[in-house]
């Protein structure tokens, strides 16, 4: 049961009140169908707000939300779920997340995949997947659900952190995986190799790395609170790389991670 993924979204991480409000009433307004946001962001309110306020069917907009740590039992996930539902003003979420696994393994992954997937089954979640799962932990949640209940695996992923092991796994197990920090907290803006191939095919940088992501087969997530910014991710599906040019991004990799909080998993 795959679901069709749209492959540009908008992120809305660090995103809150007014400011999330506008950059996601900005971004539907542009033309983005894919919203991406979370519990533990603080923003579901603000997402939902500007969801009810767009004029955009519900139908033709793709949200996904993600289950924070504290939520990941069985006895608490689906509730968790249903408040997200109240803030974000639907239903359903097109896709529902474990945002992380469970720190220290204190909630197993099988016990958390099951719940997610009953809540799936009860219409709270189109699809569900996973999000900063090494292989061994997406291992786990086959093991519990199936690949073909799992719609994606949402990591960090950019040019200078480019997850190959863990790429190829989730290819050869048919799962998608959706890139975050797609941009590197714009830290491509500044790259020489993205910045040349970007004045080659006249494009920005960050329309370059986003189309590499996307070259790839990954969804991409950025986020941008200024309205060029947005219009300008936007285009990025435009935007046609030559495998020279992918190659030579290829080789920006640096193992770069810029997300690792204390209590994420072992990495690949």
């Amino acid at each position: 049961m795959h679901t069709t993924i749209p492959q540009l979204g908008l992120g809305t991480f660090r995103l809150k009140d007014q400011q999330a409000v506008d950059a996601v009433a900005t971004g539907l307004e542009l033309g983005y169908r894919h919203i991406d946001t979370a519990q533990i962001y603080g923003n579901e309110a603000d997402v939902g707000q500007a969801l009810a306020g767009s004029g955009v069917p519900r139908a033709d907009v793709f949200v996904t939300t993600k289950i924070w740590t504290e939520n990941l039992a069985a006895d608490r996930l689906r509730a968790s779920l249903e408040e997200s539902l109240t803030k974000l003003r639907t239903d359903y979420v097109d896709l529902a997340l474990i945002h992380w696994p469970s720190p220290g393994g204190a909630v197993s992954v099988a016990e958390s995949m099951t719940a997610l997937l009953a809540a799936r089954d009860a219409g709270l979640a189109r699809a569900i997947g996973v999000s900063n799962f090494p292989i061994a932990l997406v291992r786990e949640a086959i093991a519990a659900v199936g690949a073909d209940n799992i719609a994606t695996n949402q990591v960090e992923l950019h040019p200078f952190l480019q997850n190959r092991a863990l790429s190829a796994f989730m290819r050869d197990a048919g799962i998608h995986l959706t890139a975050y920090m797609p941009l590197a907290y714009g830290k491509v803006i500044d790259d020489a190799t993205i910045a040349r191939i970007a004045r080659e095919r006249d494009a920005t940088p960050a329309q370059v790395a986003l189309a590499w992501s996307m070259a790839k087969g990954y969804a991409v997530i950025p986020s941008s609170t200024k309205r060029a910014n947005l219009a300008g991710n936007l285009r990025a599906r435009d935007v046609v790389l030559s495998a020279q040019d992918i190659a030579a991004i290829d080789a920006l990799e640096r193992s770069e991670r810029l997300v690792d909080p204390d209590f994420a998993p072992s990495w690949d």
